[in-house]
C-alpha cells in the first residue's frame, strides 16, 4: 500500500487546475514534499510546494528535472494540452504531433527518468491523469493520445510491479477548470477529483473512475460500439 503521509511527490502541471488542486490535497494529507512542475516555475503559487521547470516534450528538461528531484517516491502524470484537433481529415498534423508529445510521449519520458529514483527510494507510485476520451473517440487527436497513454499506462502497471511500484490511471470526464471552460456541460470540482485521485493511490488500486460519465462509457466498452457511438444506428446492418 502507497501512504500519502511523509511521501515526495512529483505532479507534473502543478500550476493550475488539476494539477494545483493535486498539490493542495497531497499536502492536507501530510505529503512531505511535493514538488509542482510547470514551464514557468513562477506560476506556482502554493506556499509549500517546490516550484520545479520543466517541460515534459524536451528529453534536456526533463533529465533536468530528475536530476533535482531525486527523492520523489509517487510520480503524477497530469500535465496535458488539447489543441481541439477534432478532425484526423482537416486538423493541422502539427497540431497532432503536439499533442501526442505532450499527452503520450511526455508522461513516458518523465516516468523513464523518474522511475530509477522511484525504486532506489524504496518504490512507491504512478499516477497517469487519462480521461473519458480514453475510451471515447468524439474528441480527435486528443482522444486518440488519451487512449495511447491508457495503454501505456496497463503496460507499466506490469513492467513496474515487479519493481515496487504501483500505477494507478485516472479516468475523468470535464473538471472545471480552464482547459473545460468553454463546455457547456456537468463538471467535476478539481479537488474532488484530487481527493478521488489520492484515494485510488492509497488504496493501489489499478484505475480511478472520478465520475458517472467515466463509470458509464468504462462499463460499456464490452458491448456493441453503437451504445457508445449511436449515430452508426442509421448504417448497422
Amino acid at each position: 500500500m502507497t501512504s500519502i503521509k511523509n511521501s515526495v511527490v512529483l505532479v507534473t502541471g502543478g500550476s493550475r487546475g488539476l494539477g494545483k488542486a493535486l498539490v493542495e490535497e497531497l499536502y492536507e494529507r501530510g505529503a512531505a514534499k511535493v514538488y509542482a512542475s510547470a514551464r514557468d516555475p513562477r506560476t506556482v503559487t502554493h506556499p509549500d510546494a517546490v516550484p520545479l521547470a520543466l517541460e515534459v516534450t524536451d528529453p534536456a528538461s526533463v533529465e533536468a528535472a530528475a536530476a533535482q528531484a531525486r527523492d520523489v517516491t509517487v510520480l503524477v502524470n497530469n500535465a496535458g494540452i488539447s489543441l481541439g484537433a477534432s478532425s484526423f481529415l482537416d486538423a493541422p498534423v502539427e497540431d497532432v504531433r503536439r499533442e501526442f508529445e505532450t499527452n503520450f510521449f511526455g508522461p513516458l519520458l518523465v516516468t523513464r527518468a523518474f522511475v530509477p529514483h522511484i525504486e532506489r527510494n524504496g518504490g512507491g507510485h504512478l499516477l497517469n491523469v487519462h480521461s473519458v476520451l480514453s475510451w471515447l473517440a468524439v474528441a480527435g487527436s486528443y482522444s486518440a493520445t488519451k487512449a495511447a497513454l491508457w495503454s501505456q499506462t496497463n503496460t507499466l502497471r506490469l513492467e513496474l510491479r515487479p519493481r515496487g511500484i504501483g500505477v494507478t490511471g485516472l479516468h475523468v470526464g470535464y473538471i472545471d477548470t480552464d482547459m473545460a471552460s468553454r463546455v457547456d456541460a456537468p463538471k467535476s470540482a478539481p479537488r474532488d477529483v484530487a481527493a478521488l485521485a489520492l484515494d485510488g493511490i492509497e488504496a493501489d488500486a489499478h484505475e480511478v473512475l472520478a465520475d458517472d460519465i467515466s463509470r458509464s462509457v468504462r462499463s460499456g466498452l464490452s458491448g456493441d460500439l453503437t451504445a457508445l457511438y449511436p449515430q452508426l444506428e442509421d448504417t448497422a446492418g
